[in-house]
């Protein structure tokens, strides 16, 4: 099997965790700056939360692009 199903899928994979973890955000109840400060830590949780994934993603692509064949013992 070539490596550009498996490279698609995780990457599928990856952007539907993104996607679960920016639902987790919820917005302001006013509009002012003041109403944003409960919100912070959740911000920076989910920053550093998409550094981490980034990370993984990127030496993930990496590792494919090493790859010449995909087998079972890679999956």
């Amino acid at each position: 099997m070539g490596k550009g199903r498996l490279e698609a899928f995780s990457d599928g994979v990856i952007a539907i965790i993104i996607t679960i973890m920016v639902l987790e955000m919820k917005a302001p109840h006013g509009v002012g700056l003041p109403d944003l400060s409960p919100l912070i830590p959740v911000f920076l949780c989910y920053v550093l939360s998409f550094v981490y994934i980034g990370i993984f993603w990127n030496n993930h692509h990496h590792m494919l692009h090493a790859v010449h064949k995909v087998n079972g013992r890679i999956l």
